[in-house]
């Protein structure tokens, strides 16, 4: 079976774990978009597993890893992440592959993200500075772009970043009155990443469309939300690739009518981090308290996230778009100790309610969210291995929201392990 794992909300609803343990059961890991900004969290053990670039089924030793065209890849995280698992015993070798076709974040990258949201003052999008939307932006404009397969001419790859590097310091100095960028130095460091990574790129769509013929099992791992997806998300306060479903087909090379099941992941509540609209936002003690008890906390960043109320209306747009069969709920255990629950299940809009998320955020800014309350639970249930040992109230809280949703809630995380999962 081929299966698709993506966030439904606006990122770090638990991806990691679930894709860690759903990676015991496939042959194969694709993650197909994203850069660094991503941050998936595997705890196996006593180890705390923080991935930015490798998929999450890297932690397993006989999961085949491919980081498919539609990623941006910063080749110096890569090789700490490798790097990080080889202190653990983990080796990548013969198991990664890398796209040729997958674009390389550089320095200059980073400093125009730095450079660009310092000017924008109170106006920035909140972006993590790691380079990754200027990447895509030399992408799309084609004249400027670096992928992984330059890296195999190291001759043709030095003069072509001296072009790339004269023209970024005029744009720099001349916008920003920034220090120029030294050429050689970028040129140097891509001969090290070489060096490390040209075992590492393949043809990964011939790999995967081979893979597909011979009967093996793939699972795609999407990165961030799909309420941060470029053209379905919540518009300019989004990242910079296709992040929901709709963008496997795309990243990766495989039509969507080769995926079985496309599954879902939220969290039992909602977070966003940096600037945008977030109709159930708690800036408040409710806020805080679901913000320690779930350590909301940026993996990439370390910043506070921003927390509310679970966001149905949302969560459903985001089930339709992205053709989800499935969804798996995160940080159940996180609600225990709050006497009520709300769940927002409409919007009102200039007095008007509405029951279809709108992505445009001017309409979203003007967007108040109308609840259902619903009461709460103060049992810990981070060691309940089965739906119907949960408290009542928290198994109605799962049922209601699969009512809103329309979907099934397949997979429970009451705690952030391998072993605290319940499956129904």
């Amino acid at each position: 079976m081929n299966r698709c794992v993506v966030g439904l909300q606006w990122g770090d609803e638990g991806k990691g774990k679930v894709i860690d343990i759903l990676a015991e059961h496939s042959d194969i890991v694709v993650r197909y978009s994203g850069g660094a900004n991503a941050g998936h969290t595997v705890i196996v053990g006593n180890d705390r597993f923080a991935l930015h670039l490798l998929p999450s089924g890297s932690i397993r030793p006989g999961t085949i890893c491919v980081i498919a065209n539609g990623v941006v890849l910063d080749p110096y995280v890569l090789i700490d992440g490798i790097e990080k698992l080889g202190e653990k015993d983990i080796s990548l070798d013969g198991r990664l592959f890398i796209s040729e076709n997958v674009h390389v974040v550089l320095d200059y990258h980073k400093k125009e993200d730095k450079l660009r949201e310092e000017s924008l003052g109170k106006n920035k999008l909140g972006t993590t500075i790691r380079g990754i939307g200027p990447c895509y932006a030399d992408k799309v404009g084609r004249s400027y772009a670096v992928r992984m397969a330059d890296l195999k001419d190291l001759k043709k790859l030095k003069a072509k970043l001296q072009a790339i590097v004269e023209y970024k310091n005029k744009v720099f100095g001349a916008v920003y009155g920034a220090e120029p960028m030294n050429a050689d130095e970028i040129f140097e460091k891509c001969k090290s990443y070489a060096e490390r990574l040209l075992p590492f790129i393949a043809d990964t769509t011939e790999y995967l469309h081979r893979a597909i013929a011979n009967g093996k099992s793939i699972l795609f791992e999407g990165a961030q939300g799909s309420l941060l997806d470029l053209d379905h998300g919540t518009f300019p306060f989004v990242t910079s690739s296709n992040s929901s479903s709709l963008g496997m087909p795309a990243g990766s090379g495989v039509p969507a009518k080769h995926v079985d099941k496309f599954i879902g992941i939220v969290k039992a509540y909602t977070t966003r981090v940096g600037a945008g609209p977030f109709p159930t936002e708690q800036d408040n003690e409710t806020g805080q308290y679901i913000r320690d008890k779930g350590n909301e906390y940026g993996t990439t960043t370390g910043r506070p996230r921003r927390c509310g109320w679970f966001d149905a209306l949302a969560v459903s747009y985001a089930v339709t778009i992205g053709a989800i069969d499935s969804v798996a709920m995160m940080h159940l255990d996180t609600l225990a100790g709050l006497k009520e629950l709300k769940i927002c299940r409409a919007y009102k809009i200039n007095g008007t309610e509405k029951t279809f998320f709108p992505a445009n955020t001017e309409r979203l800014s003007q967007a108040s969210a109308v609840y259902e309350t619903v009461p709460g639970w103060d049992e810990e249930i981070t060691g309940v291995t089965d739906f119907h040992d949960l408290p009542t109230n928290a198994q109605n809280y799962v049922c209601r929201i699969e009512e809103l949703i329309s979907k099934p809630i397949t997979i429970i995380g009451v705690g952030p392990k391998r072993n605290q999962t319940i499956f129904r």
